[in-house]
């Protein structure tokens, strides 16, 4: 298992930026921009996010504060494509507006290839995925299965791994459990599509969570901790324990990234304590 400041430092820095940024420009008026001009911001957005990632990639010789500054101003950029993108819709009745919410999402995969090898998207997204329009819960979700269907074939030609994850109930009507997820990426059967473990979005599961990791550890490509309200590793009182001594013992080689949502604590404190919680559990198993 990987455990080191930079993947948490940046993951807190992902999570930050978008919670904290303020409205990008051109938010407001994408509403009544064409289709055209939509995807042509979007691909501006993801150049200059590409040019803030180069930067970030020959960084790797800085220390967390610094890195955390060069990570966050390339996310400022990422944040007005995500605003454009939360204009769209991956399952809307609409197919024009799949369409466009596709391409950007292939835009994405684009973006994550660029960042080395062994690339993970995670595709979270709520808002771009739940029912809308009328639609019911299934129709939302063959929606769903037909657009990753779609961007599959460019995943593994960019070797990235696109990552269905389930959300909560309160969240998204769109797979909901891991078992969803899991069920997807079998019927999609492409490498480029896997599914992931969020201790935060597992929380209606009814199994115990090491248990879920488990039984489906060979569709689990990334791994994302935090308490079960969102809060940094070691704010509250989850276990990690079980779900890191599953990891170990199925020799789990990938990232186990902090996706926190509560950052009353400045970012360095917050992951540095993140990171020493994660390290006592893991010499308690």
């Amino acid at each position: 298992m990987k455990f080191s400041l930079l993947p948490l430092a940046a993951a807190c820095a992902l999570c930050m930026s978008a919670t904290a940024a303020p409205q990008p420009p051109g938010a407001s008026t994408a509403l009544t921009v064409s289709p055209k001009e939509f995807l042509e911001a979007c691909h501006a957005d993801m150049a200059q996010a590409r040019a803030g990632m180069e930067r970030f990639k020959a960084a790797q010789g800085a220390g967390p504060v610094e890195t955390l500054d060069i990570y966050d101003t390339a996310q400022w950029t990422l944040s007005a494509a995500d605003s454009r993108a939360g204009l769209a819709h991956e399952t809307h009745p609409d197919a024009a507006v799949r369409a466009r919410s596709w391409n950007h999402i292939h835009d994405l995969i684009d973006l994550c290839a660029d960042l080395g090898p062994n690339s993970v998207l995670v595709f979270g997204s709520p808002n771009q995925r739940k029912s809308t329009g009328g639609l019911t819960r299934e129709e939302a979700t063959r929606h769903f299965v037909a657009g990753l269907r779609i961007v599959a074939p460019h995943c593994e030609d960019c070797g990235v791994r696109l990552l269905v994850e389930a959300l909560p109930v309160t969240q998204s009507d769109v797979v909901q459990t891991l078992a969803e997820a899991v069920s997807i990426v079998e019927e999609i059967a492409s490498p480029g599509i896997r599914t992931m473990f969020d201790v935060h979005n597992a929380i209606d599961e009814v199994e115990p969570h090491d248990v879920l990791i488990e039984r489906y550890f060979p569709y689990i490509a990334h791994v994302h901790v935090n308490e079960l309200d969102g809060k940094h590793c070691g704010a509250g009182d989850y276990d990690y324990r079980p779900i890191l001594a599953a990891l170990k013992r199925l020799d789990y080689h990938g990232w186990v990234s902090l996706e926190a949502f509560d950052f009353t604590p400045v970012a360095e404190r917050l992951v540095t304590a993140s990171l020493r919680h994660l390290e006592n559990q893991i010499t308690q198993i």
